[in-house]
Formats: structure tokens, sequence, C-alpha cells
């Protein structure tokens, strides 16, 4: 079984990953963030820092395309082959409502027969193979059916599917048998993403499903960075979590202002590492936090003085007025 890490807009940046990668073995692949090409078709400096491959190599990394122009697709497809990629991935699952008003991301998959003319100017001219990510409709499961009778048509090289419609964003259950009905329809690989959030449900899933050809992990990994290694048979050690945090802790600091762009950052990542520590009040206090040197004395009280949960605790998401987005 491979694993993935979701990609998560403002949060698994370059420096995320590759010190996740060094302190927590086991991800095979990192999926970037999406890169939303516009008709400028150009990369920005800040994208090529985020492109370039450092010690993951290409081979781990797996870059993200969110649009609905198929020239724009292409070109940005082209521009990553140039660089090096060797597979790009097709964003059809954001939920975003920004995104989806313009038709992108989930919004592609309102119209099944305008999904099919989009598919088939990209993967006509493709430069390099493609990947897809989705979710299974709009508004209800039923809708998932047709989009997969179009996804068959295309040389699609694996399929990522969050088993949710864009209505359900990340709340409540999935619906496994859509990731069934892909099976029988689809000859490609199928990959499998949503409340993937403890070794067990890995593991439920992993028994349930044993033909899937990996699991896409994102906010399980982010409430604990371990949980790739622990599913392989590995622990997780405190030395590892505490070394992980700080080392991008210096890495953000060195790159950004302290207060106004590192502290934010960091917040959005203890919005899901606070889920490995009991409740007592101090992710409360974080929150409350407008400056740098308040905020990370507290981090180092988590994570060298508390005890360590055997499995992040989910359920208190539901309890915090927190958004919590998601893969």
């Amino acid at each position: 079984m491979r694993y993935a890490f979701a990609p998560m807009e403002g949060i698994t940046g370059r420096a995320l990953r590759e010190l996740h990668a060094a302190w927590f073995p086991g991800v095979d692949c990192y999926c970037l963030p999406f890169l939303s090409p516009t008709e400028v078709h150009q990369l920005t400096p800040r994208q090529r820092r985020e492109l370039e491959p450092g010690p993951l190599g290409y081979d781990r990394l797996l870059p993200q395309i969110l649009t609905k122009n198929p020239a724009d697709f292409l070109w940005c497809a082209g521009a990553l082959a140039e660089l090096g990629y060797g597979e790009v991935n097709l964003n059809l699952g954001c939920p975003s409502g920004t995104v989806v008003s313009k038709g992108k991301g989930a919004g592609l998959l309102r119209d099944a027969e305008a999904l099919d003319r989009f598919l088939e100017a990209v993967f006509r001219d493709a430069p390099i193979p493609i990947s897809v990510k989705t979710r299974i409709g709009l508004e209800d499961p039923g809708e998932f059916g047709p989009i997969l009778r179009v996804l068959a048509r295309y040389p699609i090289r694996a399929l990522t599917i969050h088993p949710r419609t864009r209505r359900e964003m990340y709340g409540g259950g999935v619906h496994p048998e859509a990731v069934t009905l892909a099976r029988e329809t689809l000859s490609c690989p199928i990959c499998c993403n949503g409340n993937l959030f403890t070794r067990k449900s890995v593991q439920e899933t992993e028994t349930a499903l044993p033909w899937l050809s990996g699991l896409m992990l994102g906010r399980g990994l982010l409430a604990d960075p371990a949980l790739v290694t622990r599913c392989k048979g590995g622990e997780r050690s405190r030395k590892a979590l505490l070394g992980f945090h700080n080392d991008l802790c210096e890495a953000y600091l060195g790159a950004m202002h302290p207060n106004q762009a590192a502290l934010p950052k960091l917040k959005e990542l203890w919005m899901y590492l606070c889920l490995l520590f009991p409740e007592d009040g101090t992710w409360k206090r974080m929150r409350k936090c407008k400056t740098w040197s308040e905020f990370y004395p507290l981090t180092q009280t988590l994570l060298k003085d508390r005890p360590i949960l055997p499995e992040a605790d989910f359920a208190r998401i539901n309890q915090s007025s927190a958004v919590y987005p998601g893969p």
C-alpha cells in the first residue's frame, strides 16, 4: 500500500514536506498544493521555489493543477514537465465556495458533458501523464456514476477519490460504496482519501478495500505526523515530534515575519496538532496569542511536558469554532 500526504493550501508547503520526510519515514508521495494558472502563463518566483524538488526528488512529489481552462492546464503541465516532473494531478475535488463558483475544482463536476470536453482537450495534448483527484459529485452521491463514465474514457494514470460530495464538505461520514463503484468502472489504480485519522481507520480501510493502490492522508498526518510511520510498523517518539516542530519553526522564522506570517502559519498546523494532546485549555490560549513570543512557549509546554494521546482526538473538531479545512 502506498501512502500519500494530501495537499493542503497554506499548510503543506515545501518546508513542512521536507522536514516531515526527514523526521517521519514512510510517506511515499507528497502532493503539492494546487497551482492555479492564469492567462499570463508564467510561474512566479515563489511558485518556482515551491516546485524545487529538494531532497525529496521529483519521484516523491506530485504537483496539482486547478483550472477549468484546457489551454491553461496544458501550459502548466508543460511547464512542470520542463522542470522535471513526470506526472501532474488534476484537481476535481476542491470544495471552496470561491473555487466552485468559478467552475474549478469540484465545480467541474457540475456538468458531465462539460467535464468530458475539458478532459478530451487536455488528454489529447498533455505532455506528461495525468492523474485525477475528485469528489463524488456536487450535491448527491448519485452523481458519481455519470462522472465515472466520463473518466473511463481517458487514460488516467490514477484516480484518488474523496468519497464525499461538495455539499458535505469535510463533515460526517464518507461513502465507501463510491470507491467500490469506481473500481467496477475504471481500469486505473484507485486511491482513497477522507477520514483517515487514526491507525485503526487506516487499517480498517485497507481491510475493507484490499485492492486499493494507495491511501491519501491529510488532516490525520497533521494531527499525528507519525501516523504513516506507525501504520508501517514504526513508533511515534516525542523526540521526533519536538524536532520536527522546532525545525519547522526555525524554517518559518528564517523566511518570514514572526508575528505577521510565521505565527498564523503555525497556528494553522496547531489546529490539528493540538488534537494529539489532552484538552487542558492550552490550545484555547494559543489561539488568542498575538505574538510569536507568547505562542512558542506554549507549544513547548505541550510537546515537552504533556501526555501524548494514543490517537489524535478528532471528535474535538466539532466542538471548536475554528474552521478545519482538509483534503
